[in-house]
């Protein structure tokens, strides 16, 4: 009889919400293409984690992957839940940088724009990355 415990089947994913140092947020618009999470949406940065790999461990190399970006400061925030995308569970990390973001050599998506927080209302956001900005917001 086999008594090892079953291995979780929850999928989990990282984002990483940037912050500048006039108050905006750092989003990316994700390609409008089918079989991936949120096509065509503003999200944060961010992406699956890869088996054996943790949150901190998956948004570092996201960051990396998708607009060559490093960041010194990553705090880990929350999880959230993101029923409809690509991962059960989105562990929310914050960061600050202070960088052009049309200067970062983006290797997936559309294009990277900071954004006020007043005007993420009338952005097309995943529900989760929603719910994440109005906990980090505090709104």
């Amino acid at each position: 009889m086999d008594t090892d415990q079953p291995q979780s089947t929850l999928l989990r994913g990282a984002v990483a919400l940037i912050e500048n140092a006039r108050g905006e947020l750092l989003l990316h618009l994700r390609d409008d293409i089918p079989g991936i999470a949120w096509p065509g949406r503003w999200s944060a940065l961010g992406g699956g984690c890869d088996p054996g790999e943790s949150p901190r461990e998956t948004i570092v190399r996201e960051l990396d992957e998708e607009a060559g970006l490093a960041v010194d400061d990553l705090v880990e925030l929350f999880e959230i839940p993101d029923p409809g995308g690509s991962s059960d569970v989105v562990t929310v990390f914050a960061a600050t940088w202070d960088g052009d973001a049309g200067a970062l050599p983006l290797a997936e998506g559309v294009e990277l724009g900071w954004f006020r927080p007043e005007h993420l209302g009338s952005l097309n956001l995943p529900p989760f990355l929603r719910e994440a900005l109005r906990r980090y917001l505090g709104d």
